[in-house]
């Protein structure tokens, strides 16, 4: 069964900082791309940080330089360290794993955690 749970959301002081992971249950999960998505209310989805089974990393715009990534891929796992977070990256925070093999695409979500930045 493919799962993908994700911890470490939770309140925290604008100008601060919090570290979410994700621990993914894949079959050769290290042939995925994992990221980390924020999505807002009423917003779409949108990246914040990615790591390809390569160990090449892609940052959305407004976090670099702020946020990091890494991967563990004997243990499945994604870390974002994000620092100096602002009210405005108030979100559910979902982890993401996905392949593209063989002309099939897979692609799994976990549940999401709640960050919430106060003013």
């Amino acid at each position: 069964q493919v799962q993908l749970v994700e911890s470490g959301g939770g309140l925290v002081e604008s100008g601060g900082s919090l570290t979410l992971s994700c621990e993914a249950s894949i079959m050769m999960a290290s042939l995925y791309t994992m990221g980390w998505y924020r999505q807002a209310a009423g917003q779409q989805r949108e990246l914040v940080a990615a790591v390809t089974s390569l160990a090449g990393t892609n940052y959305g715009d407004s976090v670099k330089g702020r946020f990091t990534v890494s991967r563990d891929y004997a243990k499945n796992t994604l870390t974002l360290q994000m620092n100096n977070l602002n009210h405005e990256e108030t979100d559910i925070y979902y982890c993401d794993a996905h392949r593209v093999t063989d002309g099939r695409e897979y692609d799994y979500w976990g549940q999401g955690t709640q960050v919430t930045v106060s003013s």
